[in-house]
């Protein structure tokens, strides 16, 4: 091996060292937040379903096989045991 690829791997291995002490304190604060920017465009989305007028139809209508799939787990987390929609989801 050649000694500038020794270094590149230390330094490398630094970087990611580096990357981890300072993100790990916030990876949870990022996560929930990440979960309640799903949770308020779910809410739109199914919203739009309900007859609320959404400002963003036209790009969120394509969009729904994706959001019927993560409808069970956000329900469920909202706690509702069953479905709030009777034509979306199986509980």
């Amino acid at each position: 091996m050649s000694p500038g690829g020794d270094k590149a791997s230390v330094l490398a291995r630094l970087a990611a060292g580096l990357r981890e002490f300072y993100v790990a304190p916030y990876r949870r604060t990022f996560a929930r937040a990440q979960r309640d920017e799903d949770d308020l465009f779910m809410l739109m989305v199914f919203a739009e379903s309900l007859g609320v007028p959404n400002p963003a139809t036209w790009y969120t209508l394509e969009l729904m096989p994706v959001m019927y799939e993560r409808f069970h787990d956000w329900h469920r987390r909202m706690g509702m045991e069953r479905s709030p929609l009777d034509h979306v989801g199986c509980c």
